[in-house]
């Protein structure tokens, strides 16, 4: 079984290499990083939460976060995505392991789970007729049963937040990062 992170755990620094191919650094030196683990390309759960992030990504810069989101699947399944931060495939689940994020049956089988999951399918499956998404493939790498990880990591590598997912849409909302990054030293004053 991996460790799970705390706030008060550090992280070694590296740079990690996003589907773009541009580097990014974790942590980064000027600001905080919102590292967020989801499942796959192509997921109808994660696809409906990383909406509102992408929806209300100028509020999250501002508040001087970094997105940098973690998918277990290829470069080549997450490249046809444009979203406007830091997306990096991981399809060994090294990170995942070593972050502590796991899998469970609970993902999709939570009751927490059931409205995002119809909602996100509907609106994925809208998509898919109108021909602005390809379907999720039917052979998932990593598989379906993952669960989603939020972490907030200083520029020193320490850990200030961390919430481990109990299902698939289990995870911190943007109003949530926003106000762990405002609770922040670093957070920008205005």
């Amino acid at each position: 079984m991996s460790r799970k992170l705390q706030p008060g755990s550090v992280v070694v620094g590296r740079d990690l290499a996003t589907v773009g191919g541009e580097p990014v650094g974790v942590p980064d030196a000027g600001r905080l990083i919102h590292l967020q683990f989801r499942r796959f390309a192509g997921c109808p759960i994660c696809n409906l939460h990383l909406r509102t992030v992408v929806l209300r990504h100028a509020e999250i810069e501002a508040a001087g976060v970094r997105e940098v989101v973690v998918f277990h699947s290829t470069a080549a399944e997450l490249a046809e995505y444009d979203l406007p931060f830091a997306v990096v495939a991981d399809p060994d689940k090294k990170l995942y392991a070593e972050f502590g994020v796991e899998a469970s049956r609970r993902a999709v089988l939570a009751p927490g789970v059931w409205w995002p999951l119809l909602v996100g399918s509907v609106r994925t499956t809208w998509r898919v007729l109108r021909r602005k998404d390809r379907p999720p493939a039917l052979k998932v790498n990593g598989g379906r049963l993952g669960l989603p990880a939020d972490f907030l990591i200083a520029p020193d590598g320490e850990v200030v937040a961390a919430k481990y997912g109990e299902h698939a849409y289990d995870q911190w909302s943007v109003d949530e990062i926003l106000d762990l990054a405002a609770d922040n030293d670093l957070a920008p004053r205005l």
